[in-house]
């Protein structure tokens, strides 16, 4: 009922051993912090900027080699659909990344996968892992401790702060996502809001039909299982946990504790 098979389909997602020999779906957030501290993150120092500073031109990644922005030519397809294109002197530079002038990555665990698009001014903290044909848009904050998988979307001025998106996770407008799971082909509506912290003093509680289950965690937003989808302006209480294919309904605000799968949420 709580376990990560309630929730999640793993068994393509490439960093599933976060999840192995879990109790609860939620213990996947006690050990980011240790998961990421321990994972190997390319050397980007030849094209990073000191302390943080916006990158002055455009950046494109292909296997081993940096590339500047005025050297290739790029074609700006829909990234999680695989359509971003980039050549060089008509040569196809299969699987490239482009990080746009304006980005700021900070810190030195930042790891980005092929196809990857990251869009001016977005802020990157690390640790962060961005895995294929991602999409980071204008202005999104990712605060690290971060992991976006396969044809995910951190959308327009969205926010997230130690959290997991599952492949095909989409947060695409104005979303806040604080100590979070998304899971495969969630999609969040313009404007929704993860909350992750009690007013009162003590861990999250997760309600249940059975009795209250404590998860240990004094910050925990949401999970949210495969194919969920909210509407535009919800909000999920702090300890939320919605079963796969379960609808948050527009300007609603979902009460804490668990969610049965295909639930219908209404104001």
């Amino acid at each position: 009922m709580l376990t990560c098979a309630s929730f999640f389909d793993l068994s393509r997602f490439a960093f599933a051993d976060l999840f192995m020999q879990t109790e609860y779906a939620w213990e996947a957030l006690s050990r980011l912090k240790a998961y990421m501290q321990q994972a190997t993150y390319p050397d980007y120092s030849t094209f990073l900027p000191k302390n943080g500073e916006p990158l002055t031109r455009t950046i494109v990644l292909h296997k081993n080699e940096v590339f500047s922005g005025d050297e290739v030519e790029i074609d700006f397809g829909d990234a999680p659909k695989g359509l971003l294109k980039v050549s060089k002197e008509g040569r196809p530079l299969t699987g490239a990344s482009v990080i746009m002038a304006g980005v700021s990555l900070m810190g030195d665990r930042l790891r980005i996968g092929k196809g990857v698009l990251i869009e001016p001014g977005a802020m990157i903290s690390s640790p962060t892992i961005v895995d294929d044909c991602t999409v980071i848009r204008q202005g999104a904050y990712v605060r690290g401790h971060c992991l976006f998988g396969k044809r995910c979307v951190v959308g327009h001025v969205t926010e997230v702060k130690h959290a997991i998106f599952l492949d095909d996770a989409k947060a695409g407008h104005f979303a806040y996502l604080g100590d979070s799971i998304l899971g495969n082909n969630v999609n969040l509506g313009a404007g929704t809001k993860l909350a992750n912290l009690r007013f009162t003093s003590g861990t999250v509680q997760v309600r249940t039909a059975e009795g209250a289950v404590d998860s240990g965690l004094r910050k925990f937003g949401a999970i949210m299982g495969d194919d969920v989808q909210t509407g535009c302006n919800s909000v999920t209480n702090p300890g939320t946990l919605l079963g796969p294919r379960s609808m948050l309904l527009p300007n609603t605000t979902a009460p804490s504790g668990l969610h049965r799968g295909c639930s219908i949420i209404r104001g």
